[in-house]
């Protein structure tokens, strides 16, 4: 496989977020696929740079957290994200792994972003590739 795949990942928290890198790297070590990470302050902005980028790359791996507060603000935003990335993967017709973490708290963040368990970077990273083995 000779694809090129970004990874677009949120730094708004910035342990999460390295965490998910390293899973979603883990994974991609096993395969030939070139990769390039662009950072976004936030998950919000995460669609707009896979937009942005669309011509370029074949997949994208879309990495972040959103951690619940005291608004409605959390789900305002894990609503929307979602919804646009699954929009632009139909629309661009290319994967898009959805890494982006949807948590009540950091601990479940730290427990779900964690490199060697059940790291949600990974999981993403292996449905990108997945999905562009069926092209």
């Amino acid at each position: 496989m000779n694809y090129k795949v970004l990874i677009v990942v949120s730094n708004y928290y910035e342990e999460i977020s390295k965490n998910l890198i390293e899973g979603t790297k883990m994974y991609l070590r096993e395969t030939s696929i070139a990769t390039r990470i662009i950072k976004a302050p936030g998950c919000f902005e995460i669609p707009y740079i896979i937009k942005k980028k669309s011509e370029d790359y074949d997949g994208f791996i879309a990495l972040g957290c959103i951690i619940r507060g005291e608004t409605y603000h959390f789900e305002l935003i894990s609503n929307e994200v979602t919804r646009k990335i699954m929009d632009l993967s139909i629309i661009l017709n290319k994967p898009i792994g959805f890494g982006i973490l949807t948590c009540d708290n950091i601990e479940q963040a730290q427990y779900r972003s964690n490199p060697v368990r059940g790291n949600k970077g990974k999981e993403a990273a292996k449905a990108c590739v997945d999905l562009l083995a069926l092209s």
